[in-house]
């Protein structure tokens, strides 16, 4: 038998044998922010079902694109994956004038995780208690207003941007080095309002240490039912979901990711990770949306509807 037969030979033995160590789930983001939150949940899930240890590992930079690009380029034996999500498989695409990866073409769809409200949050003594309120006291005080954000390019940066954009104001964006930190500066009063995951942000509205202003998509969040969305306080169909799936390396073989498929949507119906995703505001994807052709066809169309308003905002890294 000639070595490359051989090697044909091997793989789906070797597939079938995955995994006999542990994996590495890489967060693109630091500790402490909602993906780090679900993504620390769903490994624990993952390896409770494929009985591996699965280490969690922060890698932050430009926006999340450093930890999904150390993927992007590593060995496709399905021992990596990352977690990713809207800002950093869809509206990436588009923010940067030259990704440090392609989607689409560099990674292979494992599966959608959750879906999930972002939520637009304001120091306690911001004065306004709902959207019109907001908007109202925005465009008249916008030149000595500040907002925060995990950095240039976030999700959500992008999510205050837009918001700013439809609104019709001009209000100076601060930075920070990750997402707890730009929330923790709202929440010490130093900046006037942020625009974050709901998973980050319900604690901090049920301690009472922010004002939350409204929830910013079409519809009201099952973890937090009193506050109206953005559509019913008058911004309509203003949608702006968020969601968390995860993503192999392009070229793993198909029994890999199948295989690691079947654990995540196995971690996905065990009631005590149901609960968990629950407490932190993760809205737990409908069975019928877990397979990897879904998540392909859905992250191609997340790109596609991106395209416009990254584009007509004219920002760009």
């Amino acid at each position: 038998m000639s070595v490359i037969a051989s090697d044909l030979c091997a793989r789906p033995a070797q597939a079938e044998d995955w995994p006999t160590r542990s994996l590495t789930l890489v967060v693109p983001f630091s500790a402490g922010g909602s993906s780090d939150i679900i993504g620390r949940i769903i490994a624990d899930g993952i390896s409770s079902n494929l009985r591996q240890p699965v280490i969690v590992e922060n890698v932050a930079g430009a926006g999340g694109m450093v930890g999904g690009s150390r993927v992007a380029k590593a060995t496709p034996d399905g021992y990596q994956f990352v977690i990713g999500n809207v800002g950093t498989f869809a509206q990436s695409q588009w923010l940067y004038k030259a990704p440090l990866y392609n989607a689409v073409t560099d990674f292979a769809p494992v599966a959608l995780l959750t879906d999930e409200s972002l939520v637009l949050v304001a120091r306690n003594d911001f004065p306004a208690d709902n959207l019109q309120q907001f908007i109202t006291y925005t465009k008249a005080n916008q030149e000595k207003l500040h907002y925060s954000s995990s950095g240039a390019g976030g999700s959500n940066h992008l999510a205050c941007m837009l918001l700013n954009s439809t609104i019709g104001i001009e209000v100076t964006h601060v930075p920070y080095r990750n997402v707890v930190q730009g929330l923790q500066e709202v929440m010490a009063g130093r900046m006037d309002y942020d625009c974050v995951s709901l998973p980050l942000a319900l604690p901090q509205i049920a301690g009472r240490t922010v004002k939350p202003i409204a929830i910013l998509s079409k519809t009201r969040s099952s973890n937090l039912p009193d506050l109206p969305s953005a559509h019913e306080q008058g911004l309509t169909n203003f949608d702006l979901p968020s969601w968390y799936a995860l993503f192999l390396p392009a070229k793993t073989p198909q029994p890999i990711i199948l295989r690691l498929n079947r654990a995540t949507v196995a971690a996905l119906e065990m009631p005590s990770l149901q609960q968990r995703l629950k407490q932190v505001g993760g809205d737990v994807i409908a069975p019928e949306r877990r397979s990897p052709e879904y998540l392909a066809q859905f992250l191609a169309a997340e790109i596609k509807k991106w395209e416009g308003p990254i584009k007509a905002s004219g920002v760009s890294f």
